[in-house]
């Protein structure tokens, strides 16, 4: 009867550690839903637009020989990045739970954006020196590329536009990006500013997938806009894109 008893005892524990095995190996985005999935990609692609808003806004004073230290500590530029999602949101920024991959998706790219700013402030710095060459499609590649790393294969983020635009070969679109871009984003019926998303592979993996389409300002078109293969302030050719124009993309995966 002890024998018995003994067993069945053994036989729960080993059935309880064979569960929290199991639950703790399970892949991040298993567990999510679909609407779980779009309010993470939205709130990281959200937060990187609202950063790297914050250095296209400051190139003006990036670029300002005349003085030295800019004030753009990695600690301001969060700051104002925060700024720049309340006004895209209406809400505060909120730091979610450490343990949920909203949080640590939130605090990879935090994370990335202290350390692209900290890595960056002797050139941003350079008193003498005009253009330094610290534009936001670079922030954006820099911070991306610490997401990536910083998140350990959950989430990927990059930013791409259409192939025709694209300067930095790393940023060309993959075949399903391009396919929304060209398809979705470009047609005269889709919605502008909306999200679109997909469960289809990345990298050879199974994924969900969104694609924040994005819209040339003001602003981008002194590098990008008219006239057309003439050189603009960084040397590189303008791409003739006019206001309002769909200029880029920014795509997010999760991991399934």
């Amino acid at each position: 009867m002890e024998m018995n008893k003994f067993l069945a005892r053994t036989l729960s524990f080993g059935l309880a550690v064979l569960m929290l095995s199991f639950f703790f190996t399970v892949p991040a985005g298993a567990a999510l839903s679909n609407e779980d999935k779009v309010a993470i990609g939205t709130e990281i692609t959200t937060i990187y637009r609202a950063a790297r808003g914050v250095v296209a806004k400051s190139q003006k004073l990036i670029n300002d020989a005349s003085k030295g230290d800019k004030g753009l500590s990695a600690d301001v530029v969060i700051a104002k990045t925060k700024e720049n999602y309340k006004k895209a949101t209406g809400n505060d920024f909120a730091m979610a739970d450490a343990g949920s991959l909203k949080g640590q998706t939130q605090t990879a790219l935090l994370d990335a954006i202290k350390d692209v700013m900290n890595n960056a402030q002797a050139l941003i710095n350079e008193k003498g020196k005009g253009l330094k060459g610290f534009l936001p499609a670079i922030f954006a590649k820099q911070m991306g590329d610490g997401f990536n790393k910083n998140i350990g294969g959950k989430a990927y983020i990059k930013l791409t536009a259409p192939k025709s635009y694209v300067r930095n070969r790393a940023n060309r679109p993959d075949k399903w990006e391009a396919d929304v871009i060209e398809n979705k984003f470009k047609s005269a019926s889709y919605e502008k500013n909306k999200v679109f998303t997909a469960d289809a592979k990345h990298k050879g993996k199974g994924a969900f997938r969104l694609i924040l389409p994005e819209y040339y300002k003001k602003a981008c078109l002194n590098c990008h806009g008219e006239p057309k293969g003439e050189k603009d302030i960084t040397g590189g050719k303008k791409e003739g894109g006019k206001l309002g124009e769909l200029g880029g993309a920014i795509s997010f995966v999760i991991y399934n």
